[in-house]
């Protein structure tokens, strides 16, 4: 049982150079932690709510003071000098102190920093990992990391129309060995785009951001690198992020950087012709989220052969994993903590997924910090990948560098 002696928020950065709220809870043996978790480029209308000040006086409106301000009376209030015998019980206090379904009366940005601080200041206080205790952790597979190399859209200026192209080192023998195959690749893939007088600029997730005639130009370089590093495509596949929502209009898919207009029908073959051509192994947000009618055509021509991951349609919610599973609308989920908004409830959605033979990727989102605890989450709860995104900066590097240091006690 552990009692919480204080909570304090306080406004600090995030990879995006915007407020985003950090947490710090001391227990009554003194154990101390803090948790800072990020903000996000894209948000969906399930998803749990983000509260930004909207004042134009600070910080080009996206001050997080009213989440601080949160934490520091209304959570302090109800939490400080109560004893908790395990995360659970804390968050079940949180979600019945908000009552709405999107936490909109206290805000993500507020819960969830308090409810992954409780969690690492228990640990930290027990003597063990996050991860270890998370869960009673026996199995010894870590997950296989899903890495940015080019970017799109909400995250870079460019013309490419696909968000987000990754490399997955599905033959690494360890993490160590895939950070080295990634880096080894990241490093040609910048000689190759220079040599060609491209940009080799970094974006908000800090893979490369080219101006490229097509999506499978963008491809096609990629694999030139994969090739020039020394390795294969069979030891180094292809992953895509669509956010086909993103260019979602009028019931058509516009491809502006390729000048096409495609049908849902048109843009299913597109995929399967991707598919047939390039290592591709997991497509993720195929299809908008309300373009109902193609989802079960999408399945249906690549179910047998990729990973259909949906982050769109899903958030990280049970509620919404219920509906959707009769239905066989994806082999996959993507995890994010800060969509549903507490650390039980993100475990339940995992946990949910993998009954129900879902594969989990967790993931990190665009405006990212130096905090690590997701590292912790994936191998805790032996997630299948894990999405931290580009080897640029601190913030992702970060990531990395605890799942290596994981690596090491197992």
């Amino acid at each position: 049982m552990y009692k919480i002696k204080n909570v304090f928020a306080r406004e600090v950065l995030d990879s995006r150079w915007n407020p985003t709220v950090e947490v710090e809870i001391i227990l009554d043996n003194w154990s101390f932690w803090s948790a800072i978790v990020p903000s996000w480029a894209s948000t969906w209308i399930h998803e749990a709510l983000e509260l930004r000040d909207w004042d134009k006086s600070r910080y080009l409106w996206k001050w997080v003071l009213k989440a601080v301000w949160n934490v520091n009376t209304t959570i302090k209030n109800e939490i400080v000098w109560k004893t908790f015998a395990n995360y659970r019980e804390l968050d079940e206090t949180l979600i019945k102190l908000d009552w709405t379904k999107n936490k909109s009366k206290l805000w993500a940005n507020a819960i969830l920093w308090v409810s992954m601080a409780f969690v690492v200041a228990v640990s930290k206080a027990e003597w063990k990992e996050v991860f270890e205790y998370l869960t009673n952790w026996s199995k010894k597979i870590l997950p296989v990391p899903m890495m940015n190399i080019l970017n799109w859209w909400s995250h870079a200026d460019n013309n490419v129309d696909i968000q987000e192209f990754m490399i997955v080192p599905v033959w690494a023998s360890s993490i160590r060995e895939a950070v080295r195959m990634w880096a080894e690749v990241f490093h040609n893939l910048k000689s190759i785009l220079k040599s060609r007088w491209l940009s080799t600029s970094v974006w908000d997730e800090w893979g490369y951001a080219p101006n490229l005639s097509s999506n499978e130009d963008a491809l096609k370089v990629i694999i030139e690198a994969i090739n020039k590093a020394g390795y294969s495509t069979e030891q180094i596949k292809l992953a895509l992020d669509v956010a086909s929502s993103e260019f979602y209009k009028e019931w058509k898919y516009e491809l502006s950087g390729e000048g096409k207009s495609l049908t849902s029908s048109e843009l299913v073959g597109f995929y399967a012709d991707l598919v047939e051509k390039y290592p591709i192994i997991s497509i993720e947000d195929g299809m908008a989220e309300d373009d109902f009618a193609w989802w079960q055509e999408l399945n249906a021509k690549l179910w047998d052969k990729i990973m259909l991951v949906w982050d769109d349609l899903f958030v990280t919610n049970i509620e919404r994993l219920k509906m959707w599973i009769e239905k066989n609308l994806a082999n996959a989920i993507l995890i994010k903590l800060n969509q549903i908004g507490t650390v039980s409830e993100t475990i339940d959605a995992i946990n949910m997924a993998r009954d129900n033979n879902m594969k989990s990727i967790v993931s990190h989102r665009s405006g990212e910090t130096e905090d690590t605890f997701i590292a912790d989450l994936s191998v805790a709860l032996g997630t299948w990948f894990i999405k931290t995104w580009s080897l640029s900066r601190t913030d992702r590097i970060a990531k990395y560098n605890k799942l290596m240091r994981i690596e090491e006690k197992v």
